[in-house]
């Protein structure tokens, strides 16, 4: 929970359309919300913020502490995060930045708010600087120009879901292509393909039990000559799921032991993803052609008279 004080942030920041007086007054100052790497609750944590081309940059100073924030350590095991900043909303994946990257973007931040420089004087740990990368539906490639039927949201999701694996993928095969693995240094793996890695791992989950506890029972009640489809879905999501759990269990820490077996598991979760989706398209997109999205809500009945 947060503390008095930073809820009476939150509240005030919220009343007034992220204007807040005391010691944030005139600052820039959004409202992050993570997910508790133990606890799986929700957490809002107001933070000041630098602006840096499309992205922010927010900072794990802990006020120059010995240790990261809190909201750092759930950002590493949930990377979807919740940004508000002034009246705006929106979804974003939190990747802490490594190496000369971060080195460049902290001497941007100092210069923006040279605050940070005391608070990194006076402590050992680098302090980290998280890129907030705004992920919001819109940002979607491919997916279609209406959404009109739940056959259209479908086919949305899973076209989110093709492109972001094709990028993860994309950059994984990079990162082994560099030159150091090429003579034969064993790559680790980035923060960068770790966080949009783990992401999608969780947004299929949620995506696949969406699906199980929903679309499928309420489908297969209206089309019961489809039990043995649904029955494989199911347990395609079952196999998904499996190759999915040891992909997490691998990014469980900050950096990749395994690499190898990492980039093998991937492939074998991409070639299972991809002939679920177009089997799971084959089957239902008809049958949700006509079903319209988002659901119209039946108009309420009046009273019976007495």
């Amino acid at each position: 929970m947060p503390t008095s004080f930073h809820q009476n942030v939150i509240d005030e920041f919220r009343a007034n359309e992220g204007k807040v007086g005391g010691p944030f007054e005139g600052g820039d100052l959004l409202l992050l919300t993570t997910t508790g790497a133990r606890s799986g609750a929700s957490r809002t944590t107001p933070l000041g913020y630098v602006r840096h081309g499309d992205s922010l940059l927010v900072v794990g100073s802990n006020l120059g502490g010995p240790r990261h924030p809190g909201w750092y350590h759930n950002l590493l095991a949930h990377p979807l995060v919740r940004v508000e900043v002034g009246t705006a909303s929106f979804e974003a994946l939190a990747v802490p930045a490594e190496g000369e990257r971060r080195e460049e973007l902290f001497a941007h931040v100092v210069r923006e708010a040279p605050g940070y420089g005391d608070y990194q004087a006076g402590t050992s740990r680098p302090l980290p600087v998280v890129v907030l990368e705004r992920a919001e539906p819109e940002e979607w490639v491919g997916r279609p120009r209406e959404v009109r039927t739940l056959a259209d949201k479908l086919l949305e999701v899973h076209t989110w879901l093709r492109g972001q694996l094709r990028q993860v993928r994309a950059e994984v095969e990079a990162h082994f292509a560099a030159p150091g693995a090429a003579a034969g240094a064993p790559p680790g793996l980035g923060l960068q393909i770790r966080q949009r890695c783990l992401a999608f791992c969780q947004v299929l989950e949620f995506h696949h039990d969406s699906e199980d506890g929903h679309l499928f029972p309420g489908t297969a009640r209206h089309h019961p000559e489809l039990a043995d489809v649904f029955d494989r879905l199911a347990e395609e999501h079952r196999t998904v799921a499996r190759v999915q759990g040891e992909l997490a269990a691998l990014l469980a820490g900050v950096a990749v032991v395994e690499p190898g077996r990492f980039r093998r598991e991937l492939a074998a979760m991409s070639a299972e993803l991809n002939a679920h989706l177009d089997y799971e398209e084959e089957m239902l997109l008809p049958l949700l052609a006509d079903v319209p999205w988002p659901p119209v809500v039946p108009p309420a009945r009046p009273p019976a008279a007495r």
